[in-house]
C-alpha cells in the first residue's frame, strides 16, 4: 500500500494504523515522490490526501490510473463528491483504525467483484 500525505504527523500515523492492521506501508509526502517511487504491480491500493501542494492527490490519481489499476482511497478533510469518481474511495479525516480498516475492507471488496 501506498499512503501520500504532505503533513508528516498524519502520515506517521496512518501507516502505523496499517501496520497495525497487518498491512505492508510506504508512506511518502508528496505526490511526485509518489510518482517517481511507484512501481507497477508493488502497491495494490493508493490512500492519498487531495489538499497535496504542487500535485494534487486527484491529478496522482488520474495519471496512474491510465497505466495501472489500483484501488484508490482519497482520505482527506473535503466532503465527498456528489458523484463518486469510479474505482475510488472517500475516507473522511479524522479517521480512526476502525474506518480505515472498513474502508480496506471495502477496497478489497471491490477487487474480487
Amino acid at each position: 500500500m501506498l499512503v501520500v500525505e504532505d503533513d508528516p504527523g498524519a502520515l506517521a500515523a496512518t501507516v502505523e494504523m496499517l501496520q497495525l492492521l497487518g498491512h505492508w506501508a510506504a508512506g511518502v509526502g508528496s505526490a511526485e515522490t509518489a510518482k517517481d517511487r511507484f512501481l507497477d504491480g508493488a502497491f495494490d491500493v493508493l490512500l492519498t490526501d487531495i489538499g497535496l501542494p504542487a500535485l494534487s492527490g486527484m491529478d496522482l490519481v488520474e495519471s496512474l490510473h491510465v497505466c495501472n489499476r489500483l484501488d484508490v482511497i482519497f482520505a482527506t478533510g473535503r466532503p465527498p463528491p456528489a458523484e463518486p469518481i469510479e474505482g475510488t474511495l472517500w475516507l473522511q479525516k479524522p479517521f480512526t483504525v476502525e474506518q480505515l480498516a472498513s474502508a480496506l475492507a471495502r477496497a478489497k471488496n471491490r477487487a474480487e467483484a
